[in-house]
């Protein structure tokens, strides 16, 4: 009986991934399933959260050394696309000093991922706003940082 049931989802799980190859490139599937840098970064020299034209929130953490990312973490409570489109802003900006990962743009992450649907491209866009809003946090208390401690 448990065989059957793990015959028969494996058999689901195929279908649907078949169906989302018609629609959604390699990459973002694969971004989408395995997303890469989910979760908070404990202390982020930069945070950023904000929620998109659909409703879907993303936040972005920073951590950054002499002016470069080192790493960064996102978290949504969106679709797959917004997974994707977060796990690869992410991956996109680390290693990457401030100026260059400030510069990623929506169009920047499609191409990234391959291209979304017409109607999920805004989830590219809310992902490069959201890294623009935790690199604006970090210049912000980048010569001050001990005003961090009163803003949260």
């Amino acid at each position: 009986m448990a065989q059957e049931f793990d015959d028969s989802f494996k058999e689901l799980e195929q279908s649907v991934i078949e169906d989302m190859k018609r629609v959604y490139s390699e990459k973002t599937i694969d971004h989408f399933l395995k997303p890469r840098n989910l979760g908070e970064i404990p202390a982020p020299d930069g945070f950023g959260r904000v929620t998109g034209s659909c409703g879907d929130t993303m936040e972005i953490y920073l951590k950054v050394r002499d002016d470069k990312v080192i790493n960064a973490s996102f978290w949504t409570d969106g679709c797959g696309p917004s997974i994707a489109s977060g796990s690869m802003v992410t991956e996109m900006a680390k290693r990457m000093n401030i100026s260059e990962a400030q510069r990623i743009s929506q169009h920047d992450v499609l191409t990234a991922l391959g291209g979304l649907p017409e109607e999920s491209e805004h989830c590219a866009l809310l992902a490069a706003n959201t890294l623009k809003e935790a690199i604006k946090d970090y210049l912000a208390f980048k010569k001050e940082p001990w005003k961090r401690a009163y803003t949260r």
